[in-house]
């Protein structure tokens, strides 16, 4: 009996091997599918949260909260309008998470990160980094369309639509004049989801095991404390995302972070690098946990633990 149990144990599948190992072909499939699942599901808070970092909205958008906001966009503009510009993040997320989770594997194998038990949360941190660059040079075209379609009062008729219109007015600088924002502020989100991700899943699932729901709640810790700690970075690149939608010239002349930034401060002070933070929580928490789960239960069915069909 004991002789049959130590046969079981020996050729229990190691779900650590769906990490180690994994082909270039498995990351890139498991983090596309893991990317469109993470923005599209969360999508509507997304852009509630873009509503409300916007700067000097028309007195037709302004919102008292995000019940507020979805009630009005509801009832004003259609439920439509909670979803405008989605179809620009399913075409962008997919290959620029397939991107993210390839490089993320690639550099944390060779940082020496990929022990199963052992924590290496500043080489987790740097993989995570070199993820995010990636990345974001990809999807931050993608971005700027989603973002002025979810705007009120935006004049695009599709996501083709709004491309051409604003390459015609803009030029292509339009498409990453956010690039460096958003790079200072992903790169210290992504260091700390991951880096976070990764210890508490030695911590809280040291045995490695396969759990959607853990795999998603310690997603969601991970998440909602890089959303927090870098949402005053996330206003800066909605002003220069959305600034072609504002009348104030101010707005509409900023060219790099720091005159956003200086125009963020003139406009609501410090408190105003915290617009959109409970939104950007309550989407980011969620969806990362989404993405995590996402990418777990994929790799998992891409890339099966020696001697186990694909699930």
């Amino acid at each position: 009996m004991e002789a049959r149990h130590a046969v079981e144990i020996e050729h229990e599948p190691d779900y650590e091997a769906l990490h180690a190992g994994a082909s270039l072909s498995a990351n890139l499939a498991a983090g596309a599918f893991a990317g469109i699942m993470e923005h599209t599901i969360m999508y509507p808070v997304d852009a509630i949260k873009t509503r409300l970092q916007v700067l000097n909205p028309s007195p037709a958008a302004l919102y008292d909260g995000m019940a507020n906001a979805a009630a009005q966009m509801s009832a004003k503009e259609g439920f439509r309008s909670l979803w405008r510009g989605v179809s620009s993040v399913i075409l962008g997320a997919g290959p620029a998470h397939a991107v993210y989770f390839a490089t993320y594997e690639g550099a944390k194998s060779a940082f020496g990160a990929d022990s199963a038990t052992e924590h290496h949360p500043f080489a987790i941190a740097a993989a995570g980094g070199c993820a995010t660059m990636a990345s974001d040079a990809l999807m931050n075209p993608f971005d700027v369309i989603k973002q002025r379609m979810q705007v009120h009062g935006s004049p695009y008729n599709s996501v083709l639509d709004c491309a051409r219109q604003v390459y015609r007015a803009e030029g292509t600088s339009a498409f990453y004049v956010s690039y460096p924002a958003t790079i200072l502020m992903t790169i210290p989100f992504a260091a700390i989801q991951f880096a976070a991700y990764d210890s508490f899943s030695k911590i809280f699932n040291p045995k490695n095991e396969h759990d959607p729901l853990l795999h998603s709640m310690i997603g969601g810790i991970a998440g909602g404390l890089g959303a927090a700690a870098t949402t005053p970075l996330d206003v800066v690149k909605t002003l220069l995302q959305t600034r072609g939608t504002s009348s104030d010239p101010r707005i509409r002349k900023c060219n790099g972070l720091w005159g956003a930034a200086r125009v963020v401060y003139q406009l609501n002070g410090y408190r105003g690098f915290a617009r959109g933070m409970t939104p950007r929580i309550v989407n980011m928490a969620p969806s990362t946990g989404i993405c995590w789960a996402s990418y777990e239960m994929a790799k998992r069915y891409f890339a099966p633990p020696k001697g186990e069909a694909s699930v």
